[in-house]
């Protein structure tokens, strides 16, 4: 098999998978890569010490940060099992063991001032407040439809989020009063319907709402490092602060299993509510004693 034909086949692979867009043009990306490194050789030729080679080349020479280096890693598996169906050595080709860092988490107070920062620009506030207000992915808010806010009910429509899932998530009465306004005065008029447009009329990219966000965070002088993404962690945090059950907001995000929500429990404040199991069983027990 040509390196022209693993290509063909591979992307064939991924279709009869049901991979999304994003995914099969990752994979393929990465896939070429990994042919360029070994020019002049037939990867299928290849075995677990070159593939270590090239990730070794990644690290070390490319200076790839251990997540890229996984997503290559993931794409190298797929390419000998599934269009070669080869078994690997996986020992010798391990994933990289990522240490994931809590992120910054926005006040209450501070996602106010990132709104009041919008000034008059209404599309652009309702972006933001849209985001944080259903706990959007950034592409689930470019891809968003009309058709997709449910006014009657107060929830809003996410197709193919990660995954290729459909979910609801919560319209809060702010953010539809907010969504209102934005439609009453922009009109928004696309022949597919999205929501929100570019001032050229053509469906958002992910890119404008990164810098618009940081426009507005520069504004309203706030200096947490955070992205977009962050408005997500904001949504789910301060859901749990509310008292919200953990499983209702995995639903609400979209997460494939739990253990992905959990991850927002290690980012709750619980200095002032949490009391020592210790001096619970010394109110339980009335000791009064004094410790010998």
């Amino acid at each position: 098999m040509t390196n022209e034909e693993v290509l063909t086949k591979l992307e064939e692979d991924m279709r009869l998978r049901g991979y999304s867009p994003k995914t099969k043009n990752g994979y393929l990306i990465r896939a070429q890569v990994f042919i360029r490194y070994f020019e002049g050789r037939a990867i299928d030729d290849l075995n677990e010490h070159d593939i270590r080679n090239f990730l070794k080349y990644l690290f070390e020479e490319k200076k790839v940060v251990p997540g890229t280096v996984n997503v290559y890693n993931s794409t190298i598996r797929f390419i000998y099992e599934v269009t070669f169906e080869r078994t690997l050595n996986f020992k010798l080709i391990p994933l990289h063991k990522i240490v994931r860092s809590l992120p910054e988490i926005m006040t209450v107070e501070e996602i106010q001032a990132l709104f009041d920062a919008c000034g008059n620009h209404l599309r652009d506030r309702a972006i933001l407040m849209t985001i944080y207000g259903g706990g959007l992915r950034i592409s689930e808010l470019c891809n968003l439809k009309v058709s997709d806010i449910y006014a009657s009910s107060m929830r809003i429509l996410i197709r193919k989020g990660k995954g290729g899932k459909d979910r609801f998530t919560i319209l809060s009465k702010s953010n539809l009063d907010i969504l209102t306004k934005y439609w009453r005065t922009y009109k928004p008029n696309h022949p597919d319907n999205y929501l929100f447009l570019s001032r050229l009329g053509n469906p958002l990219n992910p890119r404008t709402v990164q810098k618009l966000f940081h426009k507005y965070l520069d504004k309203a002088g706030i200096k947490k490092i955070v992205t977009v993404h962050t408005l997500r962690h904001d949504f789910a945090t301060h859901l749990l602060q509310a008292g919200t059950d953990i499983s209702r907001i995995k639903h609400l995000l979209g997460h494939a299993n739990i253990q992905s929500t959990t991850f927002y429990l290690h980012l709750l404040d619980f200095e002032v509510e949490l009391v020592s199991p210790l001096d619970m069983m010394d109110e339980k027990l009335g000791k009064s004693k004094e410790v010998q």
